[in-house]
């Protein structure tokens, strides 16, 4: 989604995270801009890590209320750099992109499905000592009968950098309509690196010998356990909006992060 103006940012809403660091920069941008209830705001500022923007996200899809991340946590990558001046002027100049979740529909062994959201990654893991094996269809067409494994994951681009990366997944820059597929610890096929598809795609993925080798999914930080098939969509009809300072964009985090030695 392009850059685009914003009629006002004189109402901004201040969440954050419940460490001493967020809560100490709430308190101070609240006495400098002010604060209003999230529902009544131009603009959330969140104040956290990227586990706060990610819920913030949840919380605000489909309001488009746009949000910007302030680090006060660990990694940021969905944030920007902290600082108390010119808050209302960085707003203004900052460039807004349109994050779609994907749609996780995972039913267990009881035949319940349990419909979730993700705008990082869904991701199985086994439950057990044993590997689990999975098999994956693209389509309705099996691309992979059978893998043993840790798990798998479905990534967007804006997770590409997180859970995918550290399982050796491709990084994604965030408007291409692509989802990485990564495996996580493969054993067998032990080649078999990952695959790059089409965000229109229906990927679906099976679990084999699901009674001898449980599997749990979690689609960004809801948790199903005790799986037997996990169905994978990205959502284009929903959307939530994220704020990036435009000297310290997207695509510059993607590019640096590939260069980093």
């Amino acid at each position: 989604m392009p850059a685009r103006s914003h009629p006002s940012f004189d109402r901004l809403a201040f969440v954050a995270s419940d460490t001493p660091e967020a809560q100490i920069a709430r308190a101070r941008l609240v006495a400098l801009y002010g604060d209003c209830p999230p529902d009544e705001a131009d603009t959330i500022v969140a104040l956290g890590g990227d586990g706060l923007m990610l819920q913030t996200l949840h919380h605000f899809i489909n309001t488009d209320k746009p949000i910007y991340g302030m680090n006060r946590g660990s990694v940021g990558f969905l944030m920007n750099e902290y600082h108390l001046d010119r808050v209302k002027e960085r707003l203004a100049n900052s460039v807004v992109t349109a994050l779609h979740p994907l749609t996780m529909h995972a039913t267990n062994i009881y035949g319940d499905t349990h419909i979730a959201k993700a705008f990082n990654e869904v991701s199985l893991m086994r439950q057990t000592y044993q590997a689990a094996k999975l098999r994956i269809s693209i389509d309705d067409k099996v691309r992979l009968d059978e893998m043993s494994c840790d798990g798998v994951l479905v990534s967007t681009p804006a997770g590409s950098t997180a859970y995918n990366l550290s399982a050796h997944g491709p990084i994604l820059p965030i408007h291409v309509p692509l989802l990485a597929v990564t495996p996580i610890s493969a054993f067998r096929p032990r080649g078999w690196r990952g695959a790059v598809v089409p965000d229109r795609c229906a990927i679906v993925i099976d679990v084999l010998e699901h009674k001898k080798r449980p599997v749990s999914v979690a689609a960004d930080h809801q948790e199903v356990r005790d799986v037997v098939r996990v169905a994978v969509k990205m959502d284009v009809r929903q959307r939530a909006l994220i704020l990036f300072d435009r000297e310290h964009s997207w695509d510059e985090r993607v590019l640096a992060e590939q260069f980093r030695t």
